[in-house]
């Protein structure tokens, strides 16, 4: 689950990491009122929606007087902001962030993620702030720095000094940069997140160490333990079909194909949409409806992906291990029915119970197509929607 940077710094004030003044603001009337409160000579107008690079595509403005915060939150609020990390359609701002200005002396990277290849969190340092890390992973890994942090005790004070010399912290500020990293780390593991990235971490004239933007993700499936975060999602922000999904604990991640994607188990999912790829088709979605999915949530699963109207045709690729083939059939022959499939539907079931759930698709009455393989599947499907 994502946050805005003002709910993430937010979350970040808690632990004691060092973050500017700021206030969000819904109308131009709220901005100008949160900037007069504020009180700094320079005020930072921030649009706020989750997605990266909005600075480079306009959505920061740096304004002088109230006059001019009018101006941007005006021209932010309601404009559909296109970025990197948006796609082509771009997202709508419906939220600013009214920020302090910072007497900038120069700009960091600090960012912890879960590493899969050492089963560890790792933190990331790098000077060269203000630019995505991918960038500077292709460009200069060399400066990049990393410590792998053992579970058992944490980021040590070691660790994270070492980091903020390998990144040429100003040695009178070390202290308050291992500080800053430490509380980040805490915030991290106390929160779940599955990501914290800290872009830029400045130095400021006045000799603090601060987080000019914030950018927290957090683990799905630890949100039960965590309702204060629950509680900061905006709805706004993600696909329809996916929040429907959540409500059924459907795994569905929207994509822009037109051949739409019901699968069990997330390895299964992934080779599914690999090889209709493969093929010459292009998925519409990822969609794993797990191992202990009901008539019900196959069928409400159906019925998200139908709610897609670039949707032409669905493959359904079973194996039936904990799922049973039976379950899944009953389930895309009540779905079928209930929305009038009018579209081609490739089905393959191999496993647990696949005769009873072939028999029941092959009596229902539909227009269905067996597949015997993945690959036959994949291939009938691509063919039946070009």
């Amino acid at each position: 689950m994502n946050i805005h940077e003002y709910q993430g710094k937010e979350v970040l004030r808690q632990y004691g990491v060092s973050v500017p003044v700021g206030k969000v603001a819904f109308t131009p009337d709220e901005a100008v009122a949160a900037a007069k409160e504020i009180g700094t000579a320079v005020t930072v107008v921030k649009a706020q929606i989750h997605a990266g690079g909005r600075g480079k595509a306009g959505g920061v403005k740096i304004a002088k007087n109230l006059d001019e915060v009018r101006t941007y939150a005006e021209e932010l609020l309601g404009k559909v902001l296109v970025t990197h990390q948006t796609g082509p359609e771009g997202k709508e701002i419906k939220r600013l962030l009214i920020e302090q200005g910072c007497d900038i002396k120069k700009e960091y990277y600090v960012g912890i993620v879960v590493d899969r290849a050492t089963g560890r969190v790792v933190m990331m340092a790098s000077e060269e702030g203000g630019t995505e890390i991918e960038e500077v992973a292709e460009k200069t890994p060399e400066k990049i720095f990393k410590e792998v942090i053992d579970p058992a005790v944490g980021l040590l004070p070691f660790q994270a000094t070492r980091l903020a010399y390998a990144i040429n912290i100003p040695s009178e500020l070390v202290r308050k940069a291992v500080k800053f990293m430490m509380a980040l780390y805490a915030a991290f593991v106390d929160k779940d997140c599955s990501i914290a990235e800290i872009n830029p971490l400045v130095v400021t004239g006045d000799g603090d160490v601060m987080a000019l933007d914030a950018k927290l993700n957090f683990d799905s499936n630890a949100l039960y333990r965590h309702k204060d975060i629950v509680e900061l999602r905006d709805l706004d922000e993600e696909d329809e079909k996916e929040i429907e999904a959540s409500k059924f604990d459907l795994s569905y991640i929207a994509l822009d194909g037109n051949i739409g994607c019901m699968v069990n188990g997330a390895g299964l999912a992934m080779a599914t949409m690999d090889i209709i790829k493969h093929f010459g088709g292009d998925p519409a979605n990822f969609l794993d409806v797990g191992g202990g999915a009901t008539t019900e949530k196959v069928t409400e699963a159906f019925k998200i992906i139908l709610s897609d109207a670039k949707v032409k045709g669905i493959f359904v690729n079973i194996f039936g291990g904990i799922m049973r083939c039976d379950v899944i059939a009953n389930g895309v022959v009540e779905a079928a029915k209930q929305v009038s499939l009018d579209k081609p539907l490739v089905v393959r079931l191999e496993g647990t119970n696949v005769e009873l759930g072939k028999k029941i698709l092959n009596e229902s009455g539909l227009n269905i197509v067996s597949a015997d393989s993945m690959s036959d599947g994949a291939q009938k499907i691509v063919s039946l929607v070009k």
